[in-house]
């Protein structure tokens, strides 16, 4: 059973930064594409970013691209979220999540396991 488990949520001000970590148990890392979701109060799910397994292959939302860096470590099973120059907007809980395949995906009808979230709250 493959569990995802996030860390490193928190408060932080504007213009400030958060490092978000996810650790992936019960299965073989190297065989998923990871990423990380975010649902804000009274708004629905959304995309935020995605590693191939190999880590060359990222994708990210336009909201976030240019202030979000999304790694992996395969020989840690682990995946980080850098997020710098956060705005109020960015304040969200944040899940992590996994698909088996090589690519990472933008859609959440796709995604095969979510970890349990991580509340990011940026205070203006």
């Amino acid at each position: 059973q493959v569990q995802l488990v996030e860390s490193g949520g928190g408060l932080v001000q504007a213009g400030g930064s958060l490092r978000l970590s996810c650790v992936l148990s019960g299965g073989h890392f190297s065989m998923y594409s990871t990423g990380w979701f975010r649902e804000a109060p009274g708004k629905e799910r959304e995309f935020v970013a995605g590693i191939g397994t190999s880590g060359t292959n990222t994708i990210y939302a336009d909201s976030v691209r240019g202030r979000f860096t999304v790694s992996r470590d395969n020989a840690r099973n682990t995946m980080a979220l850098q997020m710098n120059s956060l705005s109020p907007d960015d304040t969200a809980v944040y899940y992590c999540t996994a698909e088996a395949g090589p690519n990472p995906v933008y859609y959440s009808t796709l995604i095969d396991y979510w970890g349990q979230g991580t509340q990011v709250t940026v205070s203006s």
